[in-house]
């Protein structure tokens, strides 16, 4: 009687645990490519208008383009993603996709999404 009682528990319990980890993992994951790819954005300036002002200016096309080429060399699920880029910023957001491998199996409880966003400006040393 005990096992028959406590078993959904325990099943409960570790589904949790590892379906926990799993969400923890692809909100860390969907950060990362997007800190990424908005650095690979940031790294496009417009040598002309550096040359003309002496600041770095971002070229926004050029930008956008680096950040999704670079979302889209990751094997990851990724189920959306955002990439925009002004001559100042370049803020891209990433979401993925999750599927849980213990809790799936209780109905109602199927995939979900993580998202995280980031920015990045170009930077210049002394």
């Amino acid at each position: 009687m005990y096992v028959v009682l406590f078993t959904p528990v325990v099943l409960m319990l570790a589904g949790l645990l590892v379906d926990g980890g799993l969400a923890i993992h692809a909100r860390q994951r969907a950060a990362d490519m997007a800190e990424q790819a908005a650095r690979a954005g940031a790294n496009q300036i417009d040598d002309a208008a550096l040359r003309e002002t002496g600041r770095p200016v971002i070229d926004p096309g050029r930008a956008e383009a680096a950040a999704c080429d670079l979302l889209a060399d990751y094997d990851t699920r990724v189920s959306g993603s955002d990439c925009a880029a002004t001559q100042d910023r370049v803020t891209v957001r990433v979401q993925i996709t999750v599927h849980p491998q213990i809790l799936g199996i209780i109905p109602g409880l199927g995939d979900f999404t993580m998202a995280a966003t980031a920015s990045a400006v170009p930077v210049t040393g002394n």
